[in-house]
């Protein structure tokens, strides 16, 4: 009994290591992260692209009010996968940091230094009493002085730096996929066909509406989020289009984050 004890504090307690160095809490994060709808970034010589699954649980909810890919700043998008609230909260954490930047230096802010302080700030919330780990992961794109960086975050507060990147559910099928077909020198449009695709491992056939996808020129600096009907472009002349008779719900009470 004592020792069940034991572990329920372990499991209880973020500020606890057990005894073979664990924090659950943090582990019981990256479970909700794996539990979201999958975000996928992919860096090329060109830009970075963001593509996210934004699959509507219901026909009667609004399409724009969800949000998956957000504006940071001119030169920086993000995108999510985990808690839907968490997220929010970390973005807007970004904003203020790159406005910061701004009115401070009179400089937009660097993407690495962006994500080291996002990052810091989710570390924060490993050791706490009283608090818990953000239950999200982010991909932070952009471009530095004409060179494009993409960056994951993980609910530890540990930064990693991609070419090409999934987060969310059946990550391994996705990432697998980038693995084979990615080349660093692709194009930009190039990198969105193959954000698209690797989301088609996963999904019998995609939606305009059910996806979006964001990206951050090399040349320009310039985040720019595809319009439905850009990206119904890419899906039909990849023939990935849904021709209107599948389409998966998703639970409600997931994330669609």
């Amino acid at each position: 009994m004592q020792g069940q004890n034991q572990q329920q504090a372990y499991d209880r307690g973020i500020t606890i290591f057990s005894p073979d160095g664990r924090l659950y809490q943090v582990e019981y994060a990256r479970e909700a992260v794996k539990r979201g709808t999958p975000s996928i970034g992919v860096r090329t010589d060109g830009g970075v692209v963001l593509l996210v699954d934004k699959r509507i649980s219901s026909p009667l909810m609004e399409e724009a009010s969800v949000e998956k890919i957000h504006k940071a700043d001119n030169h920086v998008g993000i995108a999510s996968a985990g808690h839907v609230a968490d997220a929010r909260k970390l973005i807007d954490f970004a904003r203020r940091d790159a406005q910061v930047e701004r009115l401070r230096y009179d400089q937009a802010i660097g993407v690495e230094t962006l994500t080291k302080d996002i990052t810091d700030h989710i570390q924060q919330y490993t050791q706490v009493g009283g608090a818990r780990p953000f239950g999200v992961a982010l991909l932070i794109g952009g471009v530095t002085n004409g060179e494009p960086r993409l960056f994951e975050t993980d609910p530890s507060g540990t930064p990693y730096e991609w070419k090409a990147i999934a987060i969310g559910e059946d990550r391994s099928t996705v990432q697998e996929y980038l693995e084979d077909n990615y080349d660093e020198s692709l194009p930009l449009d190039e990198g969105v066909e193959l954000a698209l695709r690797a989301l088609g491992q996963i999904r019998d056939s995609l939606a305009p509406e059910g996806v979006g996808v964001a990206t951050i020129d090399a040349e320009t600096g310039a985040f720019i989020e595809l319009s439905n009907d850009e990206i119904s472009e890419y899906l039909d002349e990849h023939d990935l289009l849904d021709d209107g008779t599948s389409g998966d719900e998703a639970d409600p009470d997931e994330d669609e984050e």
